[in-house]
């Protein structure tokens, strides 16, 4: 029997379909399935974290006292109730009416790239920069930037250079708090400098801010977008104080800019899930992050502390590391010769798995560094994917 000749596809994807790519840390996720690895690679908070009582007691509520409104479509712009909390939460003034709930503040990165981002925009991150982002510009067809940072943050005289460089760019990108990957805080002194910068410059800002809460001795300086809030979009996240899965995330924008990122959400979904923003306004509403929080900081601070020490007992001198003061991350650097990424692959044959640094460089990467999260593994976990990780990099040393 002779085989058929298959049909050519029909499909004919977009010219920007081909700039979407496959979220490496997605993909590195598949790797932890594996049963005995200790992952330091995933970006998730500790389940330990998740309210779970509070919010069988809060659905169970929303369903008794509001469930046809709960489940029914909602306003675009978020939860009228969960908005005002969002705006009076925040450390400048803000009007509810600028607040969008998101749908994740993944989303929010998407809607600001298609309402600021046209093919050849130029687009400044900092170096390295989250990786979500540069996934979420892509499509957009930006030319991105890489200005040089370093431990305080952003390198303003490179911020300056870049800028004058060529074509004023749409906005620069920053996480400003315990940054992903690298885990830094910006200081007081780079914050002011950036802001009274970019003001000078009229370069816009999006302020990322998903791991601000999570300081472990004292709180971060204000807010970049505090200092000029009609030259910055500011962006924050339930995820990493309630749960991932809820997907709720909000964005403030100036009033100027709002109708257009209101106007991007509605064609991207209508609403984020009103079901959930209901039950986290009822969640929250009596202050509970208040007394919940500090024992989130209070449990990342402890595994901070138990890597730290299996960082300065296993690692050969030559790997350095930072000694972050918030969030989930931990950024290390491998001995002159080696290369992360290709690392990988025996780490993980010896049961540990870390994100190599490269897939955060939006310009020319740094191939020795990684990303370690610490929040997710005990501390007898720690301990022995550090001296597992430990032993494949002496192994590999020149």
């Amino acid at each position: 029997m002779t085989p058929r000749t298959p049909s050519p596809s029909p499909w004919v994807l977009s010219s920007r379909a081909a700039l979407m790519n496959p979220s490496v840390l997605r993909e590195l996720l598949k790797l932890t399935e594996q049963p005995g690895i200790i992952s330091f690679a995933g970006g998730l908070p500790s389940p330990k974290t998740f309210p779970v009582e509070e919010f069988a007691q809060a659905c169970a509520r929303v369903l008794r006292d509001d469930a046809q409104a709960a489940l029914q479509y909602a306003a675009s712009e978020g939860y009228g109730p969960l908005r005002e909390m969002v705006a009076a939460s925040l450390p400048w003034k803000v009007d509810p009416a600028q607040v969008l709930i998101t749908t994740g503040s993944q989303q929010g990165l998407d809607l600001a790239a298609k309402v600021l981002i046209d093919t050849g925009s130029r687009i400044l991150v900092e170096t390295p920069t989250y990786l979500g982002a540069l996934q979420a510009f892509a499509p957009m067809e930006p030319l991105v930037h890489s200005v040089a940072s370093d431990d305080e943050g952003v390198d303003i005289a490179a911020l300056r250079a870049a800028q004058a460089a060529g074509t004023p760019a749409r906005f620069m990108y920053v996480l400003p708090n315990f940054q992903n990957p690298t885990g830094r805080m910006m200081s007081e002194a780079r914050r002011a400098a950036l802001s009274t910068t970019a003001a000078e410059l009229a370069l816009p800002l999006i302020e990322d801010n998903p791991y601000g809460e999570l300081w472990f001795d004292q709180p971060p300086p204000a807010p970049l977008t505090a200092r000029h809030p009609d030259g910055c979009l500011y962006l924050g996240s339930f995820s990493k104080v309630l749960a991932p899965s809820l997907r709720l995330g909000y964005l403030v924008a100036p009033k100027e800019v709002f109708p257009k990122l209101l106007q991007a959400k509605q064609a991207a979904d209508l609403h984020s899930p009103g079901f959930n923003q209901r039950v986290v306004a009822e969640v929250i509403k009596d202050g509970f992050l208040d007394r919940h929080v500090p024992r989130i900081r209070a449990l990342y601070k402890s595994q901070r502390d138990v890597m730290l020490a299996a960082l300065e007992h296993h690692m050969p001198k030559e790997v350095s590391w930072n000694r972050p003061v918030g969030g989930m991350f931990l950024w290390a650097r491998l001995p002159e010769g080696l290369d992360a990424a290709a690392l990988l692959p025996k780490a993980v044959a010896r049961g540990v798995a870390y994100v190599p640094g490269a897939a955060f460089y939006a310009g020319a990467a740094d191939v020795r560094t990684l990303r370690l999260s610490f929040v997710t593994a005990s501390a007898e976990e720690i301990e022995r994917g550090v001296s597992a990780l430990a032993a494949v990099i002496r192994e590999q040393m020149p």
